[in-house]
């Protein structure tokens, strides 16, 4: 709701369901830098900071951009603890949906994932929006 004000980012996104996140995540992480944060606790659980781990990879126009694939390798920090964690956006999004499975990979973090859990009613999404430069 705030994508629009003057302090907001044109192109934030929530996805409220695993598979809009996973359609809306590919294209995103295509062009720019980006920060997921789930809908629970303030403390950066569950916060991350993502880029490619290919920097020349982002593509300069959106629209103009194809989604990466699940096998596109990214690196994450998360605001938590700043830990560094490196996988493949498959990885990243079956954490982000399942939690710790066979096909997350293994995982440093603290958290379990799982940021859909519950569902709308009990307040589960998952923000996207660009990853800002510090002024």
């Amino acid at each position: 709701k705030i994508k629009d004000l003057k302090c907001g980012l044109k192109d934030t996104e929530v996805y409220y369901t695993p598979e809009d996140f996973g359609e809306g995540f590919r294209q995103s992480i295509a062009l720019h830098p980006r920060v997921i944060k789930q809908n629970r606790g303030s403390q950066g659980e569950g916060v991350w900071i993502v880029q490619l781990e290919d920097q020349s990879a982002y593509c300069s126009a959106q629209g103009e951009c194809p989604p990466v694939t699940d096998d596109t390798r990214i690196v994450l920090m998360e605001a938590w603890d700043n830990h560094v964690e490196h996988h493949t956006v498959g990885e990243f999004l079956e954490f982000c949906i399942n939690g710790r499975t066979d096909k997350s990979g293994s995982w440093t973090s603290t958290g379990q994932g799982r940021y859909f859990d519950g569902g709308l009613e009990a307040g589960s999404m998952v923000v996207d929006q660009r990853r800002g430069h510090r002024r």
